[in-house]
């Protein structure tokens, strides 16, 4: 997701208790901006968090990407937002600034799969079936990644700051569910954006257009990202 240069702060991941297993929490140097991983079992812990992550996601690309997705309340959703999912959640005093979707790539809800998966078995009109150069796999020890935004209201000076945060969180909660990589739909400029914030990324597929944005399937590969 393109933003402007800025330089990335330090950011510190902790292992949170056993009774919050689900969370990673990160703060930057002033303290003031978290993460956190939610579930279907510990979202209540969190208050409106999980409301306002997916009303965020509407206004992103619903609003101004003018993505043709289900909404209602305000919110956007799919059918992968299902209690097999985890959403990655970056805030600052309730405000959501950015988040991401993870998904094992051995899921299932009635006729879906995941969304990579399922784009190669023509169940998406929005997604080319050759958006992959290999067929999906289905591995427990890889987790894919969608809806990657950052919020409207963040600046371009904050962009690269909550980049990062969220993709060291992406790698981190997908390392803690057993995956060793993740794979996902990203900006086709992702090439650029990635090294911006010191990370890399392998394509894995062609690029194409959903409704006007350019977007890639990418293969990141994960070292022992719990601390």
């Amino acid at each position: 997701m393109p933003g402007e240069t800025g330089a990335p702060q330090e950011i510190r991941f902790r292992r949170e208790t056993a009774a919050d297993s689900e969370s990673t929490v990160a703060a930057d140097r002033q303290g003031s901006i978290k993460i956190t991983t939610m579930s279907l079992l510990n979202m209540t812990q969190y208050g409106d968090l999980f409301v306002e992550f997916m009303r965020a996601r509407r206004e992103v690309f619903i609003d101004r990407l003018h993505w043709n997705l289900p909404q209602t309340e305000g919110m956007e959703f799919d059918q992968y937002d299902t209690p097999q999912a985890r959403w990655v959640a970056v805030h600052e005093y309730g405000q959501v600034l950015g988040g991401i979707r993870l998904m094992p790539t051995t899921a299932r809800c009635a006729a879906y799969s995941y969304m990579l998966r399922d784009a190669q078995l023509d169940l998406l009109d929005s997604i080319p079936n050759d958006v992959l150069f290999f067929d999906a796999p289905v591995d427990p020890k890889i987790w894919e990644a969608t809806r990657l935004f950052i919020a409207e209201g963040v600046d371009a000076k904050r962009r690269p700051v909550v980049q990062r945060m969220l993709l060291n969180a992406m790698q981190t909660t997908a390392a803690q569910q057993g995956a060793t990589s993740v794979i996902g739909i990203v900006p086709a400029v992702f090439s650029r954006w990635l090294k911006r914030i010191g990370m890399n990324a392998a394509p894995v597929g062609p690029k194409f257009n959903i409704d006007g944005t350019w977007s890639q399937a990418a293969l990141f590969g994960l070292k022992n990202r719990i601390q």
